[in-house]
């Protein structure tokens, strides 16, 4: 051991005297110069290069009276650590906290510490994408599939997609589909939408020309050139409507029929496959995700099926299928992904191609936790 800390010190008295090793390297300057830069003698390259003397001068020449600070900056002393971490919880107790009535799609949640431990804490879950090599991602397939299938129970459709960016934009979504799908022009809303959703779909309508109306509860202003309602279930005011002679209007007259949902209310509502509604989406929130000043949530599509899948081959958003591998075992993978990325962009389903994937398997794993 002697010989060794006489060996380390002879190093360092070498390292010391060598006159190899530069004094910027051997100097410890403050903080700012050592890790941040730049040194004095570059600051005042800059400032000769400009024309000014100091950077007193290059401010007073740059910044206006009006809002240049006068006096010294009240600022405590610098604590450690431990002092900041008490002070800030000090100050944190200060905060009054109420319950929120605001409602429009967002509520708060409980996360169970499994969840929030081993998936959203977890490197190894947290993407936002729908995996792209399906043969290394088989478990977090799984956990989409599962989301897909909580989906697809719930609405009572059973074709579902593995999610999109929020509740808003699957809204604006589910239009155009409707529009691709029955090629008309013209979509009515429910006036009791989520503001949220009625802001985004009008800005994604407006470019592609599409007409957007009100949709009249007493009159049902359906006709024939309508591709689809847009029902909120439950509206923003909390409003339950029975919707079957609704949506009869509207499928007797060609128009599909979009319910946004509540996914916590469909435990005890009815489904909207049992209502005869083709398109539901929504968001996914309630289920295990936080309230995070207004995002990021997972939302959802689900469709009904007819005998070719129409819709389903329309349907944005990746989804994820069953298969056999080529050993003849059960395998997960991405399906019909020629509605996406693999295709012409003026062909493609939608130019979206983000998802949510890390909060829709955090909304699974929810509904694993709790049960059926």
């Amino acid at each position: 051991m002697r010989c060794m800390l006489g060996g380390v010190t002879t190093v360092l008295r070498t390292l010391r005297s060598s006159t190899s090793i530069s004094a910027r390297t051997m100097r410890c300057g403050a903080f700012a110069e050592r890790h941040i830069g730049p040194s004095p003698a570059e600051q005042q390259q800059m400032l000769d290069l400009l024309g000014f003397t100091t950077l007193n001068e290059l401010t007073d020449k740059n910044v206006p009276k009006q809002i240049k600070l006068e006096k010294e900056l009240e600022l405590p002393e610098p604590l450690d650590e431990h002092s900041m971490l008490r002070e800030l919880g000090k100050i944190s107790q200060m905060n009054k906290t109420y319950r929120s009535y605001i409602g429009m799609g967002y509520y708060d949640t409980i996360v169970p510490a499994v969840i929030l431990r081993n998936v959203t804490q977890n490197i190894g879950w947290i993407s936002q994408y729908t995996p792209y090599q399906a043969e290394i991602s088989q478990g977090r397939l799984e956990s989409l599939l599962n989301f897909q299938t909580m989906i697809a129970d719930l609405t009572g459709l059973p074709t579902t997609n593995a999610s999109l960016l929020d509740e808003a934009t699957a809204v604006a979504e589910a239009v155009t589909l409707s529009v691709r799908a029955t090629k008309r022009n013209k979509v009515l809303l429910d006036p009791f939408l989520h503001p949220q959703n009625l802001g985004v779909t009008k800005t994604r309508s407006d470019p592609l020309g599409i007409t957007l109306g009100n949709l009249n509860f007493d009159s049902y202003n359906i006709d024939k050139e309508t591709a689809a309602v847009v029902i909120q279930y439950p509206d923003t005011e909390g409003r339950i409507r029975c919707l079957d002679e609704l949506i009869s209007v509207a499928h007797n007259n060609g128009a599909l029929v979009v319910l946004v949902c509540d996914l916590m209310a469909l435990t005890l509502l009815k489904s909207p496959g049992d209502l005869g509604a083709d398109i539901a989406v929504g968001s996914a929130q309630r289920f295990g995700v936080p309230l995070g000043y207004g995002g990021p949530y997972a939302g959802f599509m689900a469709v009904m099926k007819d005998s070719k899948n129409t819709l389903g081959r329309m349907m944005p958003g990746r989804i994820i299928g069953v298969t056999r591998g080529s050993n003849g075992e059960k395998a997960l993978r991405l399906a019909l992904q020629t509605r996406e990325q693999h295709i012409r962009r003026d062909k493609a389903t939608s130019n979206i191609c983000t998802a949510q994937a890390l909060l829709a398997n955090m909304s699974a794993m929810y509904a694993v936790y709790h049960g059926p």
